[in-house]
């Protein structure tokens, strides 16, 4: 029996390397983002002098939003491959992100909410900036959904906070 417990037990361990695929698929999904900021710089260049401020703006926040999407994209196949599948070996890389040696799964949600609260702020900026425009219904909602995810973040530190706390009375 013992021997059947220690290959299930390595099979349920191997079974991590089934997230690889989501994590190659994320990263692919950040090379056309990377794409699709291009094709939109490009008509922001182009069309430039045809362009009023406002509009100007809303592609600059465009541009921004797209940005953050694929810094969020980063943050989950680079955190989540490190936290969940495996250490990457990069110890000496000049280039190495000064978070990843601080990541682990408390870490990761908390830039992961950051970075959905960063995403939403943008958007509800938008909607200000073209509010002319905008359904009432759809910038309440707007407004609503950026709250709901302000709080998950606020609720989601703070109890990241109480459990680093007791982590700590625990070790003393």
């Amino acid at each position: 029996m013992l021997k059947f417990e220690k290959k299930l037990e390595q099979f349920i361990f191997f079974s991590r390397w089934l997230q690889m695929p989501v994590y190659l698929g994320l990263i692919v999904a950040s090379v056309l983002y990377a794409v699709k900021f291009m094709k939109e710089l490009w008509h922001l260049i182009t069309d430039f002098s045809t362009l009023t401020e406002n509009t100007i703006m809303l592609s600059i926040l465009g541009l921004i939003d797209i940005s953050m999407v694929i810094n969020l994209l980063v943050v989950v196949f680079i955190g989540g491959y490190w936290t969940f599948v495996s250490k990457i070996e990069f110890d000496s890389h000049v280039d190495k992100p000064d978070w990843l040696t601080k990541i682990n799964a408390s870490t990761l949600k908390i830039k992961l909410i950051i970075s959905l609260v960063s995403i939403s702020g943008v958007h509800l900026l938008k909607t200000f900036i073209d509010i002319h425009n905008i359904p009432l219904q759809d910038a309440i909602l707007q407004i609503a959904i950026h709250i709901v995810f302000l709080l998950s973040a606020v609720l989601l530190a703070y109890t990241d906070k109480i459990m680093h706390s007791h982590e700590v009375i625990e070790k003393h």
